[in-house]
């Protein structure tokens, strides 16, 4: 094998070692950030205080200040919200904690 052979095989080598680093890192990271499936579930709660109809905006915008809430659907005359929400990334704990800390209490009633 002539001098020049032997360069371009190890320069060949060499890239291909690389390359295949760069394909394993890449498939390393993709497993390891693979997001899990999210769940969609809705819950109903009941919500104390409301007696306006300035009380829903309150609660509306406390339930979407929750990471997490994808959709709320408030009824005053029941006093009842049906939220709903990620349950990868929230609770129906954090809910009722946040209509609680605006000054409506609330209690979940159903879960779906």
């Amino acid at each position: 094998m002539n001098r020049c052979t032997q360069t371009d095989l190890r320069t060949v080598t060499r890239k291909l070692n690389k390359t295949c680093a760069i394909i394993l890192v890449t498939m390393m990271t993709a497993l390891t950030v693979t997001p899990a499936f999210a769940v969609s579930s809705t819950t109903t709660l009941a919500i104390s205080n409301m007696t306006c109809s300035a009380c829903p905006i309150t609660v509306r915008k406390a339930l979407f200040g929750v990471h997490g809430v994808e959709k709320v659907a408030i009824n005053l005359d029941k006093k009842e919200a049906a939220v709903t929400f990620d349950d990868a990334q929230t609770t129906v704990k954090a809910l009722t904690t946040a209509t609680e800390n605006t000054g409506y209490p609330s209690k979940a009633v159903g879960v779906h």
